[in-house]
């Protein structure tokens, strides 16, 4: 066996698979922001990189780890088997369900530690879910198709995040977007 897939087995499964999601669920979120950074810096909506922003979004992949590596646990459990319909109950599940709760989490989240009351945190989820949510069904179900058909249940949460550096480029894009304008050079 290889030193990389050995090293894959003792991390995400048994008892370090909680830890070990959890902390790349954490990383791959920062990896995401910085990437959208260094977009507005590109653009020059931001002068600098927000250090503060990139532990928000770190605070937030560390509490959204467990409940994607319970989600995806027991999403096997109660609907295992790799048969279409089966993948396609998962997706519809995954849409249904965690797209939902995962986007409340992100943007509630991200608003709190910014600081905002609860009627904000609401308002600019309710302002911001559409576009998410619409965005997610266009990238979520190939994606899970593949993860569900595919991928081995051990490894599902670490595709998943790995997939979600680019879903995480769009959500903070779409976290931030409207908090630069006055910063906008004219």
């Amino acid at each position: 066996m290889s030193f990389l897939s050995t090293l894959g087995r003792r991390l995400f499964q048994g008892k370090y698979a909680w830890v070990s999601n959890t902390l790349a669920g954490a990383g791959l979120f920062i990896v995401g922001d910085v990437i959208e950074q260094k977009l507005e810096l590109r653009s020059k909506i931001i002068n600098e990189y927000d250090t503060g922003r990139l532990t928000r979004i770190g605070l937030i992949g560390l509490f959204e780890g467990p409940p994607h590596y319970i989600f995806y646990k027991y999403l096997d459990q109660y609907l295992p088997g790799r048969s279409f319909s089966t993948i396609g109950k998962k997706i519809l599940t995954d849409q249904l369900i965690a797209c939902p709760m995962f986007s409340i989490q992100f943007f509630m989240g991200m608003s709190f530690l910014e600081g905002k009351s609860l009627p904000e945190c609401w308002a600019e989820f309710k302002k911001k879910f559409p576009t998410v949510y619409l965005i997610d069904w266009l990238l979520w179900p190939p994606c899970q198709f593949i993860n569900f058909y595919l991928i081995p249940n051990r490894y599902r949460v670490l595709y998943v995040n790995t997939v979600t550096v680019a879903w995480n480029v769009f959500l903070s894009y779409m976290k931030h977007y409207d908090q630069h304008e006055d910063e906008k050079p004219k």
